[in-house]
């Protein structure tokens, strides 16, 4: 993809085409995940097992598919990525293997389990930031300052064609599907699958106290918001402007579920369909287990398994 293509894209669309692209590029280079049926879900219900890529969730592939992209000059002088973890963590893989430089901007509150598992990829990680919104400022300081080629989590076209492969796969192993539900933080994923899948109903699934996406698609531009969720994968601080572009050219619904649904989900998605998802994964089954998606041919993606232990046998234990 030439850098003209990626500016293109970036002030116009993402189409099925540049997903199609995105898909050969990482070909081999990326596991082919499972998609499951649920019957306890209802008929027709299906499973896109991300947890189980690698690096434990859906942000490999986008990385991969930016890395690719990089000119010589711009690998030489090191990327750098911002990420609550799994976007880091994929990063700093994708890094290692492509044998660049990696810079990771996280903040104090991210899991230790996902700034360990990043370190251990090789990645530096700065961890001066407080917040979320506090983490985006320091990376606009760190990339003036160091020179380094960011690597966008949810707002660049590049990645997000990447993250539309998902897409790609799950149609293939259930092509009934109609409706396909979307753990959603910036935008990222959602908008690389509304890309990927622009004849089917995709549906943009938040947490209650986590709503850029829901935000923004109502304000009609990118808004902050400050995400306090127990699904810290999905907690950005605000939507990508592309990313909000996208979902609206392709007409996005987004859903709102609360603490208690997705922690009903994850339950779920552990004791009966025997997949250790972390919280932000488990956000589209809270839409169907509380009724307020419904629909015969329904799909979602369970896009990462990277959750500490305590997070997850707290919610376990918990009547």
């Amino acid at each position: 993809m030439s850098e003209t293509r990626i500016e293109r894209i970036g002030r116009a669309l993402l189409t099925v085409d540049d997903v199609l692209a995105a898909a050969e590029r990482i070909e081999g280079r990326v596991h082919r995940t499972p998609t499951f049926t649920s019957r306890t879900l209802g008929a027709g219900v299906a499973l896109k097992a991300e947890l189980f890529q690698k690096t434990g969730s859906f942000k490999v592939r986008g990385v991969l598919n930016k890395l690719s992209a990089l000119s010589p000059e711009e690998k030489a002088r090191g990327v750098i990525g911002i990420s609550a973890g799994n976007h880091a963590q994929a990063l700093a893989w994708g890094a290692a293997a492509e044998r660049i430089d990696c810079l990771v901007v996280m903040w104090e509150s991210a899991s230790t389990a996902k700034i360990t598992a990043t370190r251990g990829y090789g990645a530096s990680i700065d961890l001066e930031a407080v917040d979320p919104a506090a983490a985006f400022e320091r990376l606009a300081a760190l990339v003036a300052e160091t020179g380094r080629t960011l690597v966008h989590p949810f707002d660049d076209p590049v990645v997000l064609a990447g993250a539309g492969t998902v897409a790609l796969e799950l149609l293939e192993d259930a092509p009934e599907t109609e409706t396909i539900l979307v753990p959603t933080g910036g935008g990222g994923l959602v908008s690389g699958i509304a890309a990927a899948a622009p004849d089917r109903r995709v549906i943009a699934v938040e947490p209650e106290g986590s709503t850029a996406v829901h935000d923004g698609l109502a304000a009609g531009r990118s808004v902050p918001v400050r995400p306090v969720s127990i699904a810290d994968g999905l907690s950005a601080p605000f939507a990508g402007e592309n990313a909000l572009a996208i979902l609206r050219h392709y007409d996005i619904e987004s859903v709102l579920v609360s603490e208690a649904e997705i922690e009903e989900a994850f339950r779920f998605l552990y004791s009966r369909a025997k997949l250790a998802c972390e919280p932000a994964a488990a956000v589209g089954v809270a839409a169907l287990l509380s009724g307020k998606v419904q629909g015969k041919a329904v799909a979602t993606v369970v896009s990462g398994g990277n959750v500490a232990a305590e997070t997850a046998s707290a919610i376990l234990v918990t009547p």
